[in-house]
C-alpha cells in the first residue's frame, strides 16, 4: 500500500510544477508566429527573409547549450539552473515588445534561445531522479504536454491581445508570468527525493532501490565522449532533427499560413490555431499510457510519425483550393506529430546508464533544435517565396517519413527483460509495509 501512495504523491505534487515550467518556457517561443502575422513585419521593416531567419534564431542560441545546461543539471542542480533561467527568459521575452528595430530583435531572439535551452534537458534528467522506468513515458508526456496545452491556450490569448492591443503589448504581458513563477520553483522544487520533506524515510528509501534497480541492466559508459559516440544516440540525433522540422515549421507558420489560406482576422486565426494542439494533447496521453503499459517504446514511435508525414503529403496533394480539407488533415499530423513524444524520451534512460543520459537526451534535443531551425527558417522562406504553403507541407512530410524510418531502423533492448528486477525491489519494499 505504501508504494501506490508514494507514487500518488509523486504525480499530485511535482507534475503541476513540472507542466507550468515548461508551459511557460515554450510560451515565447510560439507567439513569434502570432507577431509575424499581425504587423511586427512592417514596425520594424523586417524582410521576409528576414523575418524567416528571426523566427528560426531562437533555435541556434537554444543548440549550442542544450548539453551544457544537462551536464550541470546532472551534476550540480536542476532547482538552481531553472530558476535563473525562468527569470532571464521572463525579462528577455518582455524586452521583445519594445525593441525599436529589427537588430535588437536578432540580439534578443538568440538569447531566449541561450537561456531556454537548458529547461528540456534539466527537466528530463529531474524526471529521471523521481520516476521508474514503468512511470517514465507518463512523467516525460506530461512534462511535454506544457507544449501543445501552451499552444493551445497561447492561440487564443496571443489572437485577442494582438487584435485589441498591439504585438508589443502581447510580448509583454506574456513574458511576466515567467519572472513570477522563478520564485513559485524555487520554493516548491526539491533536486531530489532525499531533499523532499513531504517524503517519508520509507517512501524515500523504496524509492531509490527501485531506481538503483533498474541500473543494474544497462551495460556501463564510462563518460560523455563515449555515450555521444554510441549509434544509437547518433540515430537518435539524427531521428529527432528530421522529427523537428517538420514540428517546429508547423508551429510557428501555422498563424501566417491559416490567415493566407483563408481570409480571417487574428481572432479567428487564434482559434484555428488551437485546435491542433488540441487533438495534440489527447493523442499524447493516449500514446503514453499505451507505451508505459507495454513497454514497447518504438511501437508507439514510428507510426504516428508515418500518419503525420502522410497527413502533410495529402494536404500539399489537394492544394490551396480545399481549406477545410487541408485544414482537417493539419489537425491529424499536429496529433499524431506530438503523440510520441513521451515513449521517445522514455528510449533513452532504457538505454544508456544514469550517469551519461541525461547530456545524451541532451545532445538528442540539441539536434532537434537545429532540426527546429531549419524547420522555423525554411518553412517561413518557402511560404515567403512561393506564396503557397504546399512546398513547406512537402518538406514537412518528406522529413517526417525519414524519422518514421530512422525510428524502425533503431535497435532497443527488450525492457520487459530486465523491468522485473525493478519491479520485485517494488513489491518487497511494499510487502514489507
Amino acid at each position: 500500500m505504501e508504494k501506490l501512495k508514494l507514487a500518488s504523491r509523486r504525480w499530485w505534487y511535482l507534475m503541476p510544477i513540472v507542466f507550468i515550467t515548461y508551459s511557460l518556457a515554450y510560451l515565447d517561443r510560439a507567439n513569434y508566429g502570432f507577431a509575424a502575422a499581425s504587423g511586427m513585419a512592417h514596425d520594424l521593416q523586417i524582410t521576409p527573409g528576414l523575418s524567416s531567419m528571426l523566427g528560426a534564431l531562437f533555435f541556434l542560441g537554444y543548440f549550442f547549450f542544450q548539453v551544457p545546461g544537462a551536464i550541470y543539471a546532472e551534476k550540480h542542480s536542476v532547482k538552481k539552473l531553472i530558476f535563473v533561467s525562468l527569470i532571464l527568459w521572463g525579462g528577455l521575452a518582455s524586452l521583445t515588445g519594445v525593441v525599436d528595430s529589427a537588430y535588437w530583435l536578432v540580439v534578443i531572439r538568440f538569447l531566449l534561445g541561450v537561456v531556454e535551452a537548458v529547461v528540456m534537458p534539466a527537466m528530463l534528467v529531474y524526471l529521471c531522479h523521481w520516476f521508474t522506468r514503468a512511470e517514465r513515458s507518463r512523467a516525460n508526456t506530461f512534462l511535454i504536454l506544457g507544449n501543445p496545452v501552451t499552444m493551445l491556450w497561447m492561440s487564443v490569448v496571443s489572437g485577442y491581445l494582438v487584435q485589441h492591443f498591439s504585438w508589443r503589448w502581447m510580448f509583454i504581458i506574456e513574458g511576466l508570468p515567467a519572472v513570477i513563477w522563478a520564485f513559485i520553483w524555487w520554493r516548491l522544487a526539491d533536486d531530489r527525493p532525499q531533499q523532499a520533506k513531504w517524503l517519508s524515510d520509507a517512501d524515500k528509501q523504496a524509492l531509490q532501490t527501485a531506481l538503483e534497480a533498474e541500473q543494474q541492466g544497462i551495460k556501463p559508459v564510462k563518460n560523455y565522449a563515449e555515450a555521444f559516440r554510441s549509434p544509437k544516440v547518433i540515430l537518435l540525433s539524427v531521428q529527432y532533427f528530421c522529427w523537428s522540422i517538420g514540428v517546429y515549421g508547423f508551429v510557428l507558420w501555422l498563424p501566417s499560413i491559416l490567415k493566407a489560406g483563408q481570409e480571417m482576422d487574428m481572432i479567428e486565426a487564434g482559434w484555428l490555431s488551437a485546435l491542433p494542439y488540441l487533438a495534440a494533447v489527447i493523442a499524447m496521453v493516449l500514446v503514453s499510457w499505451g507505451s508505459d503499459k507495454l513497454q514497447k517504446r518504438k511501437r508507439f514511435v514510428w507510426p504516428p510519425l508515418l500518419l503525420a508525414a502522410v497527413a502533410f503529403y495529402a494536404s500539399y496533394a489537394l492544394g490551396s483550393q480545399h481549406f477545410w480539407w487541408s485544414y482537417g488533415l493539419l489537425v491529424l499530423a499536429a496529433a499524431c506529430m506530438y503523440a510520441p513524444y513521451g515513449p521517445f524520451f522514455a528510449i533513452i534512460p532504457e538505454i544508456l546508464p544514469g550517469n551519461v543520459a541525461g547530456g545524451a537526451m541532451a545532445l538528442i534535443n540539441s539536434m532537434g533544435a537545429l532540426g527546429s531551425f531549419g524547420g522555423s527558417y525554411l518553412v517561413g522562406y518557402l511560404n515567403a517565396t512561393t506564396g503557397d504553403p504546399g512546398a513547406s507541407y512537402l518538406l514537412m512530410s518528406g522529413a517526417l517519413l525519414i524519422s518514421a524510418v530512422l525510428t524502425i531502423a533503431l535497435k532497443t533492448r527488450d525492457t520487459q527483460k530486465v523491468a522485473p528486477q525493478a519491479s520485485l525491489v517494488g513489491h518487497a519494499r511494499a510487502g514489507s509495509h
